[in-house]
């Protein structure tokens, strides 16, 4: 039986993180990790009341908040650690309960990484902005281009065999973060797929979409870690 263990990276989520933790199943997975990233509101108080592990990462940066959940994997005992870690975001956006489809691929087909397609999948009208949903088509054909990966998105739904991912060199602290992980793992020749998953509108207002500064600045990021990494 596989262990699969789940890290969610949480700014301010007081609202959604307890909706994210509800729906996630309980039989699938052993342990939730909730990286809680300076919020200034409940987040951390909730999610602990849900029966998550929550872990503190005060440098504020989605990316920043990923590592720190790798980090309290990686300071277990070799013999605790998990098999697969799923990365899904604390907004209520992904459907939690469709994880073990995310999984399925790693546990019967041997695949090293699979990304959650939203794109593939059921976009609810107003989940993903238009400069969304352009910058993914954008830096998607970009990897096809330059490392020879398919992919239709850059989904923070996403499962990663451990043993691969602890070795990868993951370190970008911020906006660069889920396509750092697919052109790295292009690079290592990792054995790699998508599955559509589904996608709604978040609870309240999105930190990176939600404002002009954080669109610009989250896809000026994506674009220059693509040529950074070439």
């Amino acid at each position: 039986m596989a262990i699969i263990d789940v890290i969610i990276p949480a700014y301010d989520e007081e609202k959604s993180i307890g909706f994210v933790l509800r729906d996630i199943p309980a039989n699938v997975v052993r342990q939730i990790i909730v990286c809680n990233n300076a919020s200034k509101d409940a987040t951390a108080e909730v999610a602990r009341q849900h029966g998550a592990i929550v872990v503190d990462e005060p440098r504020k940066g989605y990316g920043s908040a990923c590592l720190k959940g790798m980090e309290y994997i990686w300071d277990l005992e070799k013999s605790k650690q998990p098999d697969i870690v799923v990365f899904m975001d604390a907004d209520y956006s992904d459907y939690p309960e469709e994880l073990p489809d995310l999984v399925r691929p790693i546990l019967e087909e041997d695949f090293d990484m699979v990304i959650g397609s939203r794109a593939l999948g059921d976009l609810e009208s107003g989940a993903m902005q238009v400069q969304q949903i352009f910058g993914n088509w954008l830096a998607t054909n970009l990897i096809r281009l330059f490392y020879g990966y398919h992919f239709t998105d850059l989904g923070p739904f996403r499962s990663v065999k451990w043993e691969k991912l602890k070795d990868l060199g993951m370190e970008d602290p911020d906006f660069g973060w889920t396509v750092e992980m697919q052109i790295r793992a292009a690079k290592a020749g990792w054995k790699c797929t998508e599955v559509p998953v589904s996608y709604r509108r978040r609870v309240g207002v999105s930190k990176v979409s939600g404002t002009i500064k954080g669109t610009f600045l989250a896809g000026y990021k994506i674009l220059w870690t693509i040529f950074k990494l070439w």
